[in-house]
């Protein structure tokens, strides 16, 4: 149930890459990782004034994913709907791996933090996995939030008004420092437990558990009150300030642009606790690996909401050109006309930063961007297929909205066949093909492949 467990499984089916030349983290490894963005899992073996190997692009395929939860393609959102629904609280255990070394005196520059784009505010931690309770202890909430090296031990961290915001109000009417474990290098599971679309005073930790099974297991922390994974490479105890602020900022976020600065809290490190050779596992700002974990609990939600007001969807894709995050492409089958429609809206109230949303017939397969757009040109009319929103709530990762108050436009396409028309108007044609003639282009096709 852990990292290692992970990249031996992969290992396994030639999933990992091995780089073994000396690479800095400043820049090189993120231009790696960038040009096998979708590809295999990257191990840097000679990390540049680090004695840490770096793992990155882990999660950077649906594929991938589904194998660390041992399930279909097809099973994935049911997979996560059940975890979300039934959590199940892991088992506290004390001699685990991640207290192999334990330290108070730590240094964040020990550390292969990577510096991504050329343009960001500094070295950033973008993988981790943080958590925190309530003061009075009665709620945990785990979610995974970027983390700007501000010195040896102080860190930046972007913190938008969701759970965690809302634990860091209650520790402020405490008058007292919250206490977060930043845990680095973690199964999937624990990845996607975190982004988890569940209501607040459920653990994500058990939804985690769940996913695996019942078998994820957590640690007391050292010198802080929090969880933290027990299989995890790397944990930093930290307080979050209820009082300094910093300007956080810029890092290139999901959309590939940069986010704009702003006044963020502060999290001084307090402790460590590691494996004794630990990995450092990095993810890429805007890389597919950052859309898929942000995007997959989203997916879900519009599939469940869509799924409420149409009687069958086949799949859902928030697609890389919309950062992963902004547009959807949703598969139906119709049944009645205004079908769609609903979708849309059902789409745009499950997912508040939704920007673009388009419906399509379930013939349309939503991950090929040239079917997508050929559904539009034969079967959409934007004087009766359009709906347009404005002045809605958006993201403020959308750097053409007010990123202060994150308002935009949103505009669905209903791009799915009219019934009252004959439904052969809109099929696409296909050739016939004899036998003789599929072993004819079987044989040129391998003739011209590379």
């Amino acid at each position: 149930m852990s990292l290692r467990g992970f990249l031996e499984q992969m290992e396994a089916e030639g999933e990992i890459l091995h780089i073994k030349e000396k690479i800095s983290p400043r820049f090189e490894i993120a231009a790696m990782m960038k040009a096998f963005d979708d590809g295999p899992i990257l191990l840097f073996e000679n990390v540049k004034g680090y004695s840490a190997k770096v793992v990155a692009n882990v999660c950077a395929t649906r594929k991938r994913i589904c194998r660390a939860l041992n399930i279909s393609e097809e099973r994935l959102y049911q997979k996560l709907i059940e975890a979300w629904r039934n959590p199940t609280k892991p088992k506290i255990v004390k001699d685990t791996p991640v207290k192999e070394v334990v330290r108070e005196k730590f240094s964040l520059s020990e550390i292969p933090i990577l510096t991504h784009f050329k343009y960001d505010a500094g070295p950033y931690i973008t993988s981790a996995v943080i958590s925190a309770k309530s003061p009075d202890k009665k709620v945990e909430n785990v979610s995974i939030h970027r983390l700007q090296v501000l010195g040896n031990d102080k860190l930046a961290i972007r913190i938008v008004p969701r759970h965690l915001h809302r634990l860091w109000l209650l520790a402020k009417e405490e008058n007292k420092d919250l206490d977060v474990a930043i845990s680095i290098g973690l199964h999937p599971a624990v990845h996607l437990a975190a982004t988890a679309a569940v209501p607040f005073g459920i653990s994500e930790y058990y939804v985690a558990n769940t996913l695996l099974g019942g078998k994820f297991r957590l640690v007391e922390c050292e010198h802080i009150d929090a969880y933290a994974p027990a299989e995890a490479e790397l944990v930093l105890e930290g307080k979050l300030s209820i009082s300094e602020m910093i300007d956080e900022g810029p890092l290139v976020d999901i959309t590939g642009t940069y986010d704009i600065k702003r006044k963020q809290p502060i999290v001084k490190i307090v402790g460590v606790m590691h494996r004794q050779d630990y990995l450092y596992q990095a993810l890429l700002p805007s890389g597919n690996e950052h859309k898929l974990l942000m995007g997959l609990s989203r997916e879900t939600t519009i599939w469940e909401a869509v799924s409420k007001v149409v009687p069958k969807v086949k799949a859902i894709n928030l697609s890389p050109g919309g950062g992963g995050w902004l547009h959807a492409i949703i598969s139906i089958e119709k049944q009645t006309e205004g079908d769609a429609k609903n979708a849309l809206l059902a789409a745009f109230a499950a997912h508040p930063s939704l920007k673009h949303a388009i419906v399509v017939d379930t013939d349309i397969n939503v991950y090929n961007l040239e079917e997508v757009e050929w559904a539009i040109a034969t079967r959409f009319q934007a004087s009766e297929d359009l709906i347009i929103i404005p002045n809605a709530r958006g993201s403020t990762l959308d750097p053409s909205t007010d990123q202060e108050m994150g308002t935009t436009t949103k505009m669905g396409i209903d791009a799915t066949r009219p019934l009252k028309k004959p439904k052969e108007k809109f099929e696409k044609a296909e050739t016939s093909k004899s036998r003789n003639v599929e072993e004819l282009i079987e044989k040129y096709m391998a003739k011209c492949s590379p």
